[in-house]
């Protein structure tokens, strides 16, 4: 059993910075590839980021050069670092975990970002 719990979200202007980050509980973090979700009001739940056990990453084309995932294994932990932040970056996102081999996965309980002046 693994539990996810986010933070960092919040309110920030058009073109701002925020961090989010994925503190997981549980053993051998470093089997599972870490994602994170977002969802905005009446839209369905969309991956914006990927990064699997081994560090490759993969990024939404619509986040691309704006953000950034990354992992710490010794801390338990994946960021997502988010950049020139627009309002259609507004939604809750989720961290979601996926064991390499089983394929089991597991979901935060979310963070509300709001991007807006």
């Amino acid at each position: 059993q693994v539990q996810l719990v986010e933070s960092g979200g919040g309110l920030v202007q058009p073109g701002g910075s925020l961090r989010l980050s994925c503190a997981a509980s549980g053993s051998f973090f470093g089997l599972y590839h870490m994602a994170w979700y977002r969802q905005a009001p009446g839209k369905q739940r969309e991956v914006v980021a990927r990064i699997t056990s081994d560090g490759t990453t993969m990024h939404n084309e619509l986040v691309k050069g704006r953000f950034t995932i990354s992992r710490d294994n010794s801390k338990n932990t994946v960021y997502l670092q988010m950049n020139s932040l627009k309002p259609q970056d507004t939604a809750v996102y989720y961290c979601n975990a996926q064991h390499s081999t089983t394929a089991l996965y597991y979901w935060g309980q979310g963070t509300q970002v709001t991007v807006s002046s």
